[in-house]
């Protein structure tokens, strides 16, 4: 049997005629780059994430990456991150100018710790980017105090955390803005690259609406130096006609991580993933953590059972950031976990059935590779 680790054609079967009259909408419009569409789009989301404005862009790297430039970071600043994320998130800062600096994580939750933040922050440092990782928000009130006491800007990476919720309040909607994915797979996924930013700062909204078309104020009148990261409009067009199910996909992942749960609290060999205190946790991947990740990996994909790794080397590792001179050991509960990450399918449509027999292999394997240790020992 087959178990993918996403399975995008069951998410969109369902959808298919929606999403031909909204795109042949668009196409009879001509309206491609940017427009009526795209504003439409906005307005949703916005009220979505409990935010005033929402601005569409070409990607969440680029809403990550305008959102610093729009609050004035570049060369010689410092911004606050962590090392356990996609590479867009440091990437983003360098494309600033400025320089990342990486706090560790917390190993419940695997977000940001802020007991750590104070001890990194400098003179030089000008804003912080706690990332919600695999759709769990971080602890974000001990960062905003943290930040205030400080004048340091707080830019949630909710590029994971679509529908994520902390005391009540939506992913994006807390810092002074939020930056999105729609990268296909999320959990709000477009049919291409597409991002947004959420804010309730008019100004910078304003100065993203700017950057994101070549620092145009109107056209043919450049006011700053942008860029060509308009949202198109059948991307905007796409997403609108999912936002309308996002919260039930929200609640199938999650009831589908309840049963994972169940199913695996009595493994002794796997960890699995914890919800903190007042959240809601959006579950964009389901992770564990397990011995012997890789051999486990390759095991269960034989048995046709698609999983993945997030992220099997942390950004202060990769090469591309040796010249800051990080170490391994550095962050030590980052660099566990990226040897120990396992994730196991995870997408509103996944059964009862193939969840369970995901949690029966995996039981299997672990367990015959127990049995194996006990006979070498």
């Amino acid at each position: 049997m087959h178990i993918p680790f996403l399975d995008l054609k069951a998410s969109h079967d369902a959808l298919q005629s929606e999403f031909e009259a909204a795109i042949r909408e668009v196409i009879d419009a001509g309206a491609f780059a940017g427009g009526p569409f795209v504003t439409k789009f906005e307005e949703d989301f916005a009220s979505f994430c409990g935010s005033p404005y929402a601005v569409g862009v070409g990607s969440g790297t680029e809403a990550l990456w305008l959102t610093l430039l729009g609050l004035g970071i570049g060369p010689g600043d410092e911004v606050l991150t962590v090392p356990m994320t996609f590479m867009a998130t440091a990437e983003a800062i360098s494309y600033c100018g400025a320089k990342p600096v990486f706090v560790d994580i917390v190993e419940d939750t695997y977000t940001m710790d802020p007991s750590q933040l104070e001890q990194a922050i400098t003179p030089r440092t000008k804003a912080i980017i706690p990332v919600h990782l695999f759709g769990q928000m971080a602890d974000m009130d001990p960062i905003l105090k943290i930040a205030e006491r400080h004048g340091l800007y707080v830019i949630e990476d909710a590029c994971q955390a679509h529908g994520a919720e902390y005391h009540g309040r939506k992913a994006g909607a807390i810092g002074v803005a939020g930056c999105f994915s729609f990268y296909p797979g999320k959990n709000l996924g477009a049919f291409g690259e597409a991002g947004a930013v959420v804010t309730a700062n008019e100004e910078l909204k304003r100065k993203l609406q700017v950057l994101r078309d070549h620092g145009q104020e109107r056209k043919y009148c450049h006011t700053l130096i942008g860029w060509n990261a308009r949202m198109d409009g059948i991307q905007a067009a796409v997403l609108r006609v999912k936002l309308q199910r996002l919260e039930a996909g929200n609640k199938a992942r999650r009831a589908h991580a309840d049963e994972y749960r169940t199913l695996l609290e009595p493994i002794d060999q796997v960890i699995i993933p914890q919800e903190g205190a007042d959240r809601v946790h959006a579950y964009h991947l389901y992770v564990i953590r397990v011995p012997e990740r890789d051999r486990l990996l390759q095991a269960l994909a034989k048995k046709g059972i698609g999983c993945g790794i997030h992220y099997p080397i942390p950004v202060h590792l990769q090469q591309a950031y040796r010249s800051l001179g990080y170490q391994s050991g550095d962050f030590p509960v980052s660099e566990s976990c990226a040897q120990q990450f396992l994730s196991l399918p995870m997408f509103p449509e996944l059964t009862s059935f193939q969840i369970q027999t995901v949690v029966r292999e995996l039981s299997t394997i672990l367990r015959t590779s127990e049995k194996a240790h006990e006979r070498v020992a």
